[in-house]
């Protein structure tokens, strides 16, 4: 089954664009996640995130925050179910130019059943992700990552590689 991020018109300051595709061989498999993110500050590291809604009215606050069905605090994607949100898939670094090329897997977060992201968003942050170990409140619901920098909605799709214009907050 494959997922990618859905172009949305920008109102983006920062001009962020890119595609993220989400790819899940077997059910109870991981995800591989990759994709290609421009327009990003030269060498950062930076908050990715899948939040709770795909309903994105113009700008990234209506995304709510980190997908979280379980109430956990924040943590790191390589911390188990019990110490993250589904929705917590770490940092994003950009090479010297801006560039950040995504590939990873993850284990927590599914493309099939309940707890799909399918229909949900992706947020890149304005911040580095501490992991929630920054030891302050804010660092156990988001990481400290910041404000939103760019979204996207997450829908079923092809796999080809196109370039998509995130929405800024």
């Amino acid at each position: 089954m494959n997922a990618l991020v859905k172009s949305i018109p920008a109102v983006n300051r920062l001009a962020l664009t890119g595609s993220v595709i989400f790819q899940q061989d077997q059910s109870d498999g991981p995800v591989k996640v990759s994709g290609r993110i421009q327009g990003l500050d030269p060498s950062a590291l930076r908050g990715f995130h899948v939040h709770e809604f795909g309903n994105l009215p113009g700008n990234c606050t209506s995304a709510g925050a980190h997908y979280n069905p379980f109430n956990t605090t924040h943590g790191a994607p390589t911390d188990d179910i019990n110490h993250r949100h589904i929705g917590d898939l770490g940092n994003i670094k950009s090479d010297d130019k801006g560039v950040a090329n995504l590939d990873f897997s993850d284990h927590i977060i599914k493309l099939e059943g309940p707890m799909s992201i399918i229909g949900r968003s992706v947020v890149v942050h304005t911040g580095t992700d501490d992991l929630g170990r920054g030891g302050t409140p804010l660092s156990l619901t988001t990481g400290n990552s910041g404000d939103r920098a760019a979204c996207g909605v997450i829908s079923m799709g092809f796999t080809s590689y196109l370039s998509h214009t995130l929405i800024d907050d």
